[in-house]
């Protein structure tokens, strides 16, 4: 995992795989749309601070984890 995050993967993604989501569970989970999900995960779109918090704690991550 700690690879993965240094070489520059997407932290969401890295975190989703580690807890053993999948993005449908992990969308259900926080409250975010699936596709915008997919789209942070692609990196398409950041995402704001309010969904980036939601996705932090349903992957009980500080939300530093993830920017």
């Amino acid at each position: 995992m700690v690879e993965r995050l240094i070489n520059g993967e997407n932290s969401v993604l890295v975190y989703r795989d580690y807890r053993g989501l999948s993005q449908a569970a992990l969308s259900e989970k926080s409250g975010i749309r699936q596709s915008l999900l997919s789209e942070i995960e692609s990196g398409k779109k950041t995402g704001s601070v309010a969904t980036l918090k939601a996705l932090a704690q349903a992957l009980e991550v500080d939300i530093d984890d993830l920017v």
